[in-house]
């Protein structure tokens, strides 16, 4: 501030020296020292500024290098989503009105997968790249990309086209080298290397329209979670070895992730307080002293675990038990661990929409109410 008092301007500070700074005064050398850090940052400020902006030149410089991106190996779920008959909705439609199709449907899928945390790596014209498990990794990767496949069959089906419209998916999961950027400009992508993208596309082929196929090491992660059906080993064009594909229907009858995920067989370690706790508790209801307990903490301890222990224990005893879960992937549904209880206790048909499902979830809970 003094030196531009002194006659300069802004220009000056990224200038000054140790001698400058003590004509005008500064005669502490630890402000001087701090004086001197700050104008060495404006000077590395004035220099980026001036290399990324050349006066009178707007133009980045296309020949510059870019910052390298390291690839690194990591466990992968793609996705491969192919629009059904597209070949011959290009024979009966004018160009135009197949290329608003199209965008209809690479935007339904777009949304639909986005829900499910699945990154759109390409769009092969009819077809789409989906990834699930990059940029960001999940646990529950290999469900998210069977839930979204479910969900883009359903949302695909819906579209307002001249034609009612289907997909096929293909699913596969497995360890890839991902990060590289290949090619340059508008086609520039991400990269991946491994078996995984040309398995879910083989797999893609295996399914019947409106049917999602997926991969053994898909199956594995999954678990109980959905009604699938083994189409046993295939031979896939560009793989040695047959490989074994399973239709996916839609999600199961299974209550708790935990047993669909995990098995009970697991022996209970360390938690004998909390469960003589839980026991304690429980004879006291019994008693006719109403008691709740909430068992909280942090992912993965054992919570699931522990609660599984308590209804073995208890097996013996008369009890109702009503159970309700929550889904990450029904976060705008806040009734949604009732209406799914609801079906539960009372079969609703699973392919059940909109109004059709609201009244029978309706009939359902009259149903239940009146037998009380």
């Amino acid at each position: 501030m003094k030196a531009l008092e002194a006659g300069g301007d802004e220009r000056v500070l990224p200038k000054l020296t140790a001698d400058d700074l003590k004509e005008l005064g500064v005669s502490a050398i630890g402000n001087r020292r701090l004086l001197l850090e700050a104008i060495a940052a404006l000077r590395t400020d004035a220099g980026t500024e001036g290399a990324s902006s050349p006066p009178g030149d707007a133009s980045p410089d296309i020949g510059a290098p870019r910052p390298a991106i390291e690839a690194e190996r990591r466990q992968l779920t793609v996705m491969f989503c192919d629009l059904v008959g597209s070949t011959p909705l290009s024979a009966r439609y004018d160009p135009e009105d197949l290329r608003e199709v199209i965008s209809a449907y690479h935007s339904c899928v777009g949304e639909t997968v986005a829900r499910y945390a699945g990154f759109v790596a390409k769009y092969f014209g009819d077809g789409v790249l989906v990834y699930f498990g990059y940029p960001e990794a999940h646990e529950d990767d290999a469900e998210r990309a069977v839930r979204a496949g479910l969900a883009v069959i359903e949302a695909v089906g819906r579209l307002t086209a001249p034609e009612p419209l289907s997909v096929r998916l293909g699913v596969a999961s497995g360890l890839v080298v991902v990060g590289d950027l290949i090619g340059a400009g508008a086609a520039q992508e991400r990269g991946v290397v491994g078996e995984m993208p040309n398995l879910a596309a083989r797999l893609q082929t295996l399914a019947a329209p409106g049917a999602l196929v997926i991969a053994e090491r898909t199956r594995r992660q999954i678990g109980g979670l959905f009604e699938i059906e083994d189409l046993g080993p295939q031979r896939l064009a560009g793989f040695a070895e047959p490989q074994r594909a399973w239709r996916v229907f839609h999600e199961s009858a299974v209550v708790s992730r935990f047993e669909a995920l995990r098995s009970e067989a697991t022996p209970l370690v360390g938690r004998n307080e909390e469960l003589d706790l839980l026991l304690r508790r429980w004879q006291q209801a019994k008693g006719g002293e109403g008691r709740v307990v909430l068992v909280s903490g942090e992912p993965g301890i054992g919570k699931s675990r522990l609660t599984a222990a308590l209804s073995h224990a208890i097996r013996d005893d008369s009890h109702t038990r009503l159970r309700y879960f929550c889904s990450p992937y029904h976060q705008d549904s806040a009734l949604h661990p009732f209406i799914t209880q609801l079906e539960r206790a009372r079969p609703v048909r699973a392919r059940g929409h909109g109004r059709r499902k609201t009244r029978q979830v309706t009939r359902a809970a009259r149903a239940r109410h009146a037998r009380r």
